[in-house]
């Protein structure tokens, strides 16, 4: 899936790149360097609402409360030179996938584009809900969904090297 020969190179993938995304990115760099894992992280929207933005007030408390900070990302919008970049780009929900993979320069660099749940042991294939119009809660959860797929993400990259 991924060459173990340099580090990996992983883009997580949402609408805005301001909750999901940017939230997954800093449980991503924080957890692969506390296991030794080389990972090269980076995130992108597939929207362009909030290019240049820190990530949202809510996303950036829940990192915190969990000993992360997630202040120098900035949003940015996703590109289809993305897919030449990177060895792996997860999607938060099935429509970021769609959008992902309508810019692929082609089929082999579209298979690259995959869900960040299917890695989840409970919800695998599924979507990571937008907490943006919710309350602190939505960012909870969504934090708890991205540390379990990541999680086991990080076990097989670990078992591959």
């Amino acid at each position: 899936m991924v060459s173990t020969h340099r580090p990996a190179r992983i883009l997580l993938v949402c609408l805005g790149n301001i909750c999901r995304s940017p939230m997954a990115e800093g449980l991503l760099r924080t957890l692969a360097q506390q296991r030794g894992l080389a990972v090269f992280t980076d995130s992108a929207g597939t929207g362009s609402s909030h290019l240049g933005q820190a990530p949202d007030r809510r996303a950036q408390a829940e990192m915190r409360k969990h000993g992360m900070d997630i202040s120098d990302l900035r949003a940015r919008l996703f590109t289809s030179a993305d897919f030449s970049r990177f060895d792996l780009l997860l999607a938060m929900d099935s429509r970021n996938l769609a959008d992902m993979r309508r810019l692929a320069p082609g089929p082999d660099l579209a298979a690259k584009a995959r869900l960040m749940l299917d890695w989840s042991s409970r919800d695998k294939g599924g979507d990571v809900p937008d907490p943006w119009y919710g309350g602190q809660e939505g960012f909870a959860h969504v934090h708890r969904l991205l540390d379990e797929a990541i999680g086991n993400l990080l076990q097989e990259l670990g078992n591959e090297a």
